[in-house]
C-alpha cells in the first residue's frame, strides 16, 4: 500500500548565536507550544553557531503537564540512526529517529537534552529568545526525570530547533520569517500571543480548508540585508524557509530593522531600492521550489523608545515607499498588510495605542493577535 504520509515541521525556533550561555552536564529542557497533531514525530536539534562538535548524551521528549513536568508514560528516549547519544558536527544539525507519541494541536511538548560536555561561552552556543520559561536542570542527566529538577529557568531556546510530525499528505505549512515583531517581542511572558501563534490557533479552529501547520522562524533584530545577532533573513532563507519539512507558504515580514539601522553604521543604512531588490529575492528563491511566498507591510514606528532615535523622517519616507511599491506589485503571490491593521487611522505613522505596547514599536498583546487576524486564510486552501 502507497504511504500517503510525509513529514511536516509543527514548530520550529531559527537557530542564532546565543548571548553569554554556557553549560556543563546540564539537562535542558525546552518546551514547545506545536502547531498540528498527530502521533508520530521526531526532533532536530542544531549546532550551527559551535565552534567544535556538540556532544549529546541523551534526548528525551513527551508531553508537558506543567512547568517542568511531563505526563506521566509519555517521556520518550529519543535516538540517532538507533543511538541514544550523538554527535553534532560544528555548524550543522542532526534529525532524531521518528518516535511514537500522540499530541494533541496547539499542544506543549517537553523536548529534554543532556549536554554531557563543558561548553564555555567560547562554544558558540546556538539558542534565540523564546519568550517563554524553559527549564535548564543542576549538573547532571535528568532527561528521563518526569519532573525534572530545575537549577534555573531560562526565557531562550538552546539548540532545539524543530518539531516535526507525520502528517496526510494534503497538509500544508506555513514559514513565518520576521524579527522581534514576528517573534512577539514585550508581549506578555508564556501567552504565546506573537501574530504566528494567532494564525496556527485559526488555521486549527477553522471548518474546512486544507490542513496547515505554522513554524515561526523570527529572529530578534533580524534584518533583509545585513546580518546582526544572527544571519540576515537573505542568507538565512535556504535554511530557515526552504529546507523545513513539509512547507508550502513562506509569510515575510522583514525591514523594519533595515530602517531602524541599530549599529549606526553609514554603509548599513538602507534605502528603499535596496529594500524591495532584497525583498524580491525572497519570491525569486522561493517559487521554484514550490513555495507561495507572501510579504507584509511594514507597521508604523514613529518616535519609538525601544531605540531612541530610531525613527525619522527620512526613515518614515522610506517605509511609506517600500509599503506603496508592496501594495502595486505582482512579485509575490499575495501582501498582508500590517501597516493597515495596525496603524492610526488619525495619524498613519504611528500605531493605533491599543495595539502599542507602549515603546510605538513593538505592539501590545491585542496588537499581534490583530496581526494575526489580519491575514486572509484562503491564501492556504
Amino acid at each position: 500500500m502507497r504511504d500517503t504520509t510525509h513529514w511536516v515541521g509543527t514548530w520550529t525556533a531559527a537557530p542564532a548565536p546565543a548571548e553569554g550561555a554556557a553549560f556543563a552536564n546540564h539537562t535542558l529542557r525546552m518546551t514547545p507550544r506545536v502547531s498540528i497533531g498527530g502521533s508520530r514525530l521526531r526532533v532536530r536539534i542544531s549546532n550551527a553557531y559551535g565552534v567544535r562538535p556538540l556532544a549529546i548524551g541523551a534526548a528525551r521528549v513527551g508531553v508537558r503537564s506543567t512547568g517542568p513536568a511531563v505526563v506521566p508514560g509519555s517521556n520518550r528516549r529519543l535516538t540517532f540512526g538507533g543511538e541514544p547519544t550523538a554527535t553534532i558536527a560544528a555548524g550543522a544539525l542532526i534529525v532524531s529517529d521518528p518516535v511514537d507519541l500522540t499530541f494533541a494541536p496547539l499542544s506543549d511538548l517537553a523536548v529534554s537534552v543532556h549536554l554531557p560536555g563543558d561548553l564555555p561561552v567560547s562554544f558558540g552556543i546556538t539558542g534565540r529568545y523564546a519568550r517563554q520559561t524553559n527549564y535548564i536542570s543542576p549538573p547532571g542527566d535528568f532527561a528521563a526525570e518526569e519532573t525534572m529538577p530545575v537549577g534555573r529557568l531560562t526565557d531562550d531556546w538552546y539548540f532545539v530547533c524543530g518539531v516535526d510530525v507525520v502528517a496526510p499528505a494534503e497538509t500544508g505549512a506555513v514559514v513565518a520569517v520576521g524579527d522581534s515583531l514576528t517573534d512577539a517581542n514585550i508581549s506578555t511572558h508564556d501567552g504565546h500571543h506573537s501574530w504566528p501563534s494567532q494564525l496556527a490557533r485559526r488555521l486549527v479552529a477553522r471548518r474546512g480548508g486544507r490542513p496547515m501547520s505554522v513554524m515561526n522562524q523570527g529572529l530578534g533584530g533580524n534584518r533583509i540585508l545585513y546580518d546582526i545577532r544572527g544571519d540576515s533573513g537573505l542568507r538565512r532563507f535556504d535554511r530557515d524557509v526552504l529546507a523545513q519539512p513539509g512547507v508550502t507558504h513562506t509569510v515575510i515580514m522583514l525591514g523594519t530593522n533595515d530602517l531602524r539601522n541599530r549599529p549606526a553604521k553609514p554603509e548599513e543604512e538602507a534605502t528603499a531600492a535596496q529594500m524591495i531588490a532584497g525583498l524580491k529575492q525572497f519570491a525569486l528563491r522561493g517559487r521554484p521550489h514550490g513555495v507561495r511566498v507572501i510579504a507584509c507591510t511594514l507597521t508604523p514606528f514613529e518616535n519609538e523608545t525601544f531605540l531612541p532615535g530610531a525613527w525619522n523622517p527620512r526613515r518614515e519616507a522610506i517605509r511609506q515607499a517600500v509599503n506603496d511599491w508592496l501594495r502595486k506589485t505582482d512579485d509575490f503571490d499575495a501582501v498582508v498588510d500590517f501597516d493597515r491593521a495596525l496603524r492610526d487611522p488619525d495619524h498613519p505613522t504611528r500605531m493605533l495605542p491599543i495595539y502599542d505596547c507602549g515603546d510605538h514599536l513593538h505592539p501590545s498583546d491585542l496588537g499581534y493577535r490583530a496581526m494575526g487576524d489580519a491575514i486572509d486564510l484562503a491564501l492556504f486552501d
